[in-house]
């Protein structure tokens, strides 16, 4: 099993728009040899390949994972196998899918090896752009810098699994583990939420990776909800966007500042057009008044967007929509209010 570890000195991002890749530098780190049978199959650094060396963690893992015999389980970027094994130990399938040729060349030998070719299917390519099969379970030791797309990819597969077991860097695995209050809890975390519970399994430390990298890393247990929230992504993000812009800030205040105001007057005018619909609103003194209205009603305009839980974003949401007031059709003024796509600020 590889860790695909951020080994640079920049600061990682841990939320993007789903699907969305940003341009990065590749990620790097030393390279790894790995020793098979007598060969040595050298780690990219394209790829920031790191071989884990502790077989605990693939313990907690498989137990956290639960799998049950008549289960299929996905696999992203299996490496050498070494989790791929265990596996096809207990599931009645597995499928992986590998960016790296000469990893795909090595797990599949080593799987033919020991007999288990009927029950794995290997995929070459890259995981945010292949089509997710249907799966059960999902365990997986996951490239840092697609952490993002991926986790949003995995949420939106369909149909639903029932159970994701994935390795992430640190920063990011407790940005998603937050809780209202914590100082990390943000858009992340909340957006996690609206799909699936979500909870630490277990801290690794870097030294459990050869070479190790320079951060720790933290396994991830995701849970989809048994009743999905019908709530458009899009549309709940974008009032998380103007929520969690200064999070510390009462919500009153985010929703009243100028250029928001102006841009829920854009969306508006969008939204209205598209419904062949007449506006009703006019003017920012028409749009501040709704606003304040319904931060009112809703009981949230001196709550503050780092103390407010995922019930009470949603009763938000739900108010400014019986408004009219929508947030998918963002315009590019939403740009102004954004200091970094995927960061929370204050």
């Amino acid at each position: 099993m590889i860790r695909r570890a951020k080994s640079g000195g920049n600061k990682s991002t841990p939320y993007s728009r789903p699907g969305v890749i940003t341009k990065s530098s590749s990620i790097s780190g030393p390279v790894t040899a790995v020793n098979r049978g007598g060969s040595s199959l050298a780690m990219e650094h394209k790829f920031g390949q790191h071989l884990l060396r502790n077989p605990g963690i693939l313990d907690k893992m498989m137990e956290a994972a639960k799998i049950e015999p008549h289960e299929t389980v996905l696999e992203i970027g299996p490496g050498t196998g070494n989790l791929t094994d265990r596996l096809l130990e207990r599931a009645k399938d597995v499928i992986a899918i590998e960016i790296d040729g000469r990893l795909a060349a090595e797990v599949r030998k080593r799987i033919q090896d020991k007999g288990r070719s009927h029950k794995f299917k290997l995929i070459e390519g890259d995981c945010l752009k292949v089509p997710f099969p249907q799966f059960d379970v999902c365990a997986t030791n996951l490239p840092y810098n697609i952490s993002s797309p991926f986790v949003f990819k995995l949420l939106t597969h369909r149909p639903r699994f029932r159970c994701a077991v994935v390795m992430f860097q640190k920063e990011f695995a407790e940005r998603l583990v937050a809780r209202v209050g914590d100082p990390l809890y943000g858009r992340l975390a909340v957006n996690v939420q609206l799909y699936c519970k979500v909870n630490r399994v277990c801290n690794v430390d870097r030294k459990s990776f050869n070479p190790p990298p320079e951060v720790d890393s933290m396994v991830v247990r995701f849970v989809p909800h048994d009743q999905p929230i019908d709530v458009p992504f899009n549309e709940f993000d974008g009032l998380l966007r103007i929520c969690f812009t200064r999070k510390n800030k009462t919500l009153r205040s985010s929703f009243l500042h100028k250029t928001v105001i102006r841009m829920i007057e854009a969306n508006y005018k969008i939204y209205q057009s598209l419904n062949n619909s007449s506006p009703d609103l006019q003017g920012d003194d028409a749009f501040k008044r709704v606003i304040e209205e319904v931060l009112t009603e809703t009981d949230l305009s001196d709550k503050r967007a780092s103390k407010t839980d995922l019930d009470q974003f949603l009763t938000l949401l739900l108010a400014f929509n019986r408004r009219g007031i929508h947030f998918s059709n963002q315009t590019t003024e939403n740009d102004v209010i954004e200091h970094d796509d995927m960061m929370d600020d204050e």
